[in-house]
């Protein structure tokens, strides 16, 4: 029986993609994503100019290099546009929708820690002294050299002399 049988189905991916095809690797090839795909290179290529969901690294040599979400985004581009029948703007404009709910939901993308589920009042709370902090930083910052804590005026005052000028010559 063919490993793709329904019969012999392992779970799948939230992309659509069996968990189990995906090797467990760093970097993958683009050829190796064309068969985990099972789509010609030049398609991953073209799907990459369309998806900007879809952008693996470079290497050094210009080689694609797609990690494991890339991978995933890409069976997940084949399963919207073969499986369930979107053109490449819908499957686009799926994309978008769902990246934007994920973007929502990152908790890398929140300065304050939401996971605590803190009372908007803590949340206020969190922002001003953050925002006092960062003045007594742009205060620190903006005060000239000799004037900071720890640094010895002897040494502030100690600058290099300027070099002479020369005046251009004449020919």
């Amino acid at each position: 029986m063919a490993p793709h049988a329904p019969g012999r189905r392992t779970p799948q991916h939230p992309t659509g993609a069996l968990a189990s095809e995906i090797p467990d690797k760093l970097y993958f090839r683009i050829g190796e994503v064309a068969r985990l795909c099972e789509v010609p290179a030049y398609v991953l290529r073209f799907w990459e100019s369309e998806f900007p969901q879809l952008r693996p690294n470079k290497g050094g040599t210009g080689q694609r290099l797609y990690r494991r979400r890339d991978v995933e985004m890409a069976l997940r581009v084949k399963s919207l546009l073969k499986e369930e029948g979107y053109t490449i703007p819908g499957a686009r404009a799926v994309l978008k929708s769902e990246f934007r709910g994920k973007d929502k939901d990152s908790p890398q993308l929140s300065l304050i820690d939401t996971a605590s589920h803190a009372k908007p009042a803590s949340e206020a709370k969190q922002l001003r002294t953050l925002r006092r902090e960062l003045r007594a930083l742009t205060a620190m910052l903006a005060r000239p050299v000799d004037t900071l804590p720890g640094v010895h005026k002897s040494r502030a005052a100690q600058k290099p002399a300027p070099l002479p000028i020369r005046s251009p010559r004449r020919t």
